[in-house]
């Protein structure tokens, strides 16, 4: 299959969402999502990144509040796998990322996923790249649920290769 460019991708986008906008901030994907992992869905075949949110990488592993291992990456994908369901995901594109992926607010049936990941405590709101989701991770520390109830490292910072 071939690779797509940024260029090509936009095209897809404003001929899926049918919009003649100038740019893909207004733009919407639509349609069941496929989930890749904690902060990242495929819809109609494009890559779509959860804006403002980072979850566990796949791999990767917490410590739960007696000190366990377990994949906090995969129960992470299966969250949102599980709250996305087979219903339709619509999500409002903001930007793109320099891999070619869309970077959206994502909805199903009105609840926003992205803040849902983050208030379940099974995602961090990504602070480097927005403030809309600090109050939500906030509320998942304080109950200490999901990543919050023992010990996790920063997704940004595992990706470095902190373990």
């Amino acid at each position: 299959m071939p690779r797509l460019t940024p260029a090509l991708v936009l095209v897809a986008v404003l001929a899926v969402s049918g919009t003649p906008s100038a740019g893909i901030a207004q733009d919407v994907v639509s349609g069941p999502a496929r989930v890749i992992d904690g902060d990242t869905v495929e819809i109609l075949g494009l890559r779509v990144r959860m804006h403002g949110i980072d979850a566990p990488e796949s791999a990767q592993r917490c410590r739960d509040a007696a000190g366990r291992s377990y994949g906090c990456g995969q129960v992470a994908t299966n969250a949102l796998a599980s709250m996305a369901g087979r219903s339709t995901v619509e999500c409002r594109v903001l930007d793109m990322d320099r891999y070619g992926r869309l970077i959206a607010v994502c909805y199903r049936d009105g609840i926003d996923l992205n803040a849902w990941m983050v208030r379940d405590g099974h995602a961090m709101a990504y602070r480097r790249y927005s403030a809309d989701y600090i109050s939500h991770e906030d509320a998942a520390r304080a109950r200490r649920v999901g990543i919050w109830q023992g010990r996790v490292v920063a997704p940004w910072d595992w990706r470095r290769g902190a373990r």
